[in-house]
């Protein structure tokens, strides 16, 4: 079963950008995501199209 939400650093290990670029992209408010406390969960399947779209 694949994760939905990840941390940025876990989502950086997966090779789709770099840990620079999600945590770079999180600032900018484009990093599709949510706040869980003080850490910021990246929504895996979002992203990934996203970066479809894009490409």
């Amino acid at each position: 079963m694949e994760k939905r939400f990840l941390t940025i650093r876990q989502t950086a290990k997966l090779g789709l950008l770099s840990e620079y670029q999600l945590r770079l992209w999180q600032k900018q408010g484009k990093l599709p995501g949510v706040y869980s406390g003080v850490k910021f969960m990246v929504n895996v399947p979002q992203l990934e199209e996203k970066l479809e779209e894009i490409s």
